[in-house]
């Protein structure tokens, strides 16, 4: 196969702001600022990574694609989030669901997945 996964993109009304804020939720490190697009990667040479970019439309709806993230303790990581500035979602969950929904400063939704069962 000769396709590489380079990228996600995610649109934003601030694109720096919002990769900012995914750069430190993630400790990812910047690979490209500008105005109106802003990219970062896990290492500057590592893939693939998420790309900001500027969009005039309002998100008014759950997401169609959303990131998850399966880190080693589900309650601190959420706390942490929580602390940079994430907010819970309701997406309709149930509430015994192993995972949690939050969503970053401009509402895209991500799960914060419980650890793996040995």
């Amino acid at each position: 196969m000769t396709l590489q996964w380079e990228q996600v993109l995610v649109d934003a009304a601030d694109p720096v702001a919002l990769g900012r804020w995914w750069a430190e939720a993630l400790g990812w490190v910047v690979v490209d600022e500008s105005p109106e697009e802003y990219e970062i990667r896990p290492a500057p040479d590592r893939l693939p990574g998420l790309l900001f970019g500027r969009s005039p439309d309002v998100k008014d709806r759950k997401n169609r694609l959303h990131l998850d993230f399966r880190p080693l303790d589900q309650e601190a990581e959420v706390t942490r989030l929580l602390a940079l500035g994430a907010r819970h979602a309701d997406i309709g969950q149930t509430g015994d669901e192993p995972w949690v929904v939050l969503q970053d400063p401009e509402g895209n939704e991500f799960c914060v997945l419980a650890p793996r069962r040995s």
